[in-house]
């Protein structure tokens, strides 16, 4: 194969991954952010892959680890099973946050103040609606990544209880995509790196209190509805009823709190970003 077909061939394959990313009609424009994030990173794959392994090693440590002291949890509804079949769906959730929040916030923090990305953007055809929904589809994409190689992982570990796990490759895209639209309006607020102690500061508590380690019957009953409010429940207990196989009405409840955050986060990201780039 010659230089030249090569050169087509990873074109076509980086426009096809740009493509299934679910962009919204009307702003196909933002694909081209996309696969430009995608062409930036063939060299830098190690950082890419590198956040896979957080959430492995959680599950390997606590879910396999600390389950063998622990033993069965109730899962809800007095359904009891093994303490690394509660944790992996909590884990996979926190992983489609992670990575969705890591390229919506520094990432863009970085191309915003910096590298000074969106000027150039901006004198193309693409607007900053394109900017706002690109990047939030690369982190999303990037969120999706993470979950996806998790359930593999999961399902090899013989912690999937249902085939409905299945469906929580579209529930992660979900919560990327609620965490990013967010992540990103966040970041245009934020003056210098040192702002992104809040980012920490509001990830972390989630990640430790969001029912992800323990039912939420354990929390006092005054902090059972802080916990309910945060989104990380949400997704937490979306996926794991779909990877336990519990399905039920009160699925709805979950997309709905992330589907709201994600379409309010995008549209006060574009306005932002407006802002920003056009004033």
């Amino acid at each position: 194969m010659s230089a030249v077909q090569h050169t087509d061939a990873h074109r076509t394959v980086l426009r096809r991954l740009a493509r299934a990313i679910p962009i919204p009609a009307g702003a196909g424009l933002a694909r081209t952010l996309v696969e430009r994030n995608i062409r930036s990173y063939r060299h830098g794959w190690l950082t890419l892959v590198s956040g896979f392994f957080e959430p492995i090693f959680y599950l390997f440590s606590l879910g396999v680890g600390m389950g063998a002291l622990v033993g069965d949890v109730d899962a809800g509804g007095g359904r009891m099973v093994e303490y690394a079949s509660f944790v992996a769906p909590a884990l996979m959730a926190s992983a489609a946050m992670n990575g969705a929040v890591f390229d919506s916030t520094f990432n863009v923090f970085f191309k915003l103040k910096y590298a000074k990305l969106y000027d150039s953007v901006l004198a193309t055809p693409l607007g900053p609606r394109d900017v706002a929904v690109g990047e939030i589809s690369w982190a999303l994409l990037r969120g999706l990544l993470y979950s996806s190689a998790f359930l593999l992982v999961a399902a090899v570990a013989g912690v999937v209880e249902s085939w409905w796990a299945l469906l929580t490759i579209p529930a992660a895209t979900l919560i990327g995509f609620a965490f990013a639209a967010v992540g990103m309006a966040a970041t245009t607020f934020m003056r210098s790196w040192q702002d992104f102690e809040y980012v920490s500061l509001s990830i972390l508590p989630m990640f430790l209190f969001s029912a992800t380690f323990f039912p939420l019957e354990r929390y006092p009953e005054a902090l059972q509805w802080v916990v309910q409010a945060t989104p990380l429940y949400h997704g937490v207990g979306l996926v794991r009823d779909l990877m336990l196989g519990d399905v039920g009405v009160g699925l709805f409840a979950h997309v709905l709190y992330l589907a709201v955050m994600g379409l309010v986060g995008v549209a006060f990201a574009a306005r932002r970003v407006e802002r920003l780039l056009l004033t």
